[in-house]
């Protein structure tokens, strides 16, 4: 059983879980509701039962991948306690708080963007952070964002965004086979007759189902980090992170692609909430009760990083354009 959370601003922590938990159900609903309806429409009612067949298969299958596999991937290592020991004392004060059966392996991405990311499942599971999160953010902000990844694992949001994923790839391949055999085979057998409702719905549901899978992703950062703060006792420590990454991040790809200018993307097709808005929830939980796990703002001093300096853009006539 879970040990329970630190006691933060109760009242907001109830309608906020409330209405995560509520979210979350009606995504994976609808995206479930919306295949199944695609696939009656292509192959009737044989369709549906395959349908629930292959979404089972392809949970048992995301269960099945190692997290070594997909940290691979992104050329991460393990990060030693002799590297950063206040790291991995970290991690075991979270894992113990969050009664996880082990302690999540962790791994360091030689990257200088600013990210973090929890693969696996509870007995085998890993937290990977990059050279830019480690070298820009202090002792304090970090718990915060190991207790977020902790959350996930300890949520089964993986297993959550799994299933969704499956949901929404398999509407997708169900809409394209319907629009490349099924409506073909339509017009033939009703006498040429377009069945221009049945086109208009396999066209939109794809579009419809990476929309729910957006909307399920946002549920369960703002989950995830209403159970960070009742990890830590400490949700300013959170907020701290995500407005430093916010902000990091933000002029790094300003500097990058268009300097001196940022196009806000719409909120319906982020993957994660608006910064602005998980801190707010996060600062509304606020109490006079002092951290459970805190730590002071101090950096935490790693060694020499891997990854080469990031330089500001230089025009090269020989190579004839602008070159970093």
């Amino acid at each position: 059983m879970n040990i329970p959370l630190q006691p933060l601003n109760s009242e907001a922590q109830s309608a906020h879980q409330w209405q995560n938990t509520l979210h979350t159900w009606l995504m994976i609903i609808g995206s479930a509701v919306l295949m199944g309806l695609i696939a009656y429409s292509v192959l009737g009612g044989s369709g549906v039962v395959w349908a629930m067949v292959l979404t089972a298969f392809g949970l048992w299958q995301a269960g099945r991948v190692s997290p070594k596999m997909v940290l691979k991937l992104y050329k991460a290592r393990v990060l030693t306690e002799h590297e950063v020991p206040q790291l991995h004392q970290l991690m075991r004060e979270l894992t113990k708080r969050a009664d996880l059966p082990a302690v999540p392996q962790l791994y360091y991405v030689p990257s200088q963007m600013m990210n973090a990311f929890a693969v696996g499942q509870t007995k085998d599971s890993a937290i990977a952070l990059t050279d830019g999160l480690i070298r820009n953010l202090t002792l304090r902000p970090l718990a915060g964002v190991l207790a977020h990844e902790i959350s996930h694992i300890r949520n089964g949001d993986l297993t959550v965004m799994a299933l969704g994923d499956v949901l929404s790839r398999l509407t997708g391949t169900l809409s394209t086979f319907g629009l490349l055999i099924g409506v073909p085979a339509a017009i033939l057998t009703n006498g040429g007759m377009v069945p221009w409702v049945a086109i208009v719905a396999l066209v939109a549901a794809p579009t419809i189902g990476g929309l729910l899978q957006l909307a399920l992703s946002r549920t369960r950062e703002y989950d995830a980090d209403l159970d960070a703060a009742g990890l830590t006792g400490d949700p300013e420590g959170l907020a701290s992170a995500l407005q430093t990454l916010e902000h990091k991040q933000g002029s790094m790809w300003e500097q990058l692609v268009l300097p001196g200018s940022r196009s806000p993307e719409p909120s319906i097709m982020r993957s994660h909430p608006k910064t602005p808005d998980r801190v707010k929830r996060l600062l509304s939980l606020r109490t006079d009760t002092p951290p459970i796990i805190g730590r002071p703002d101090k950096p935490l001093h790693p060694g020499r990083s891997i990854v080469p300096p990031m330089r500001r853009p230089r025009i090269n006539i020989g190579r004839m354009g602008l070159w970093y």
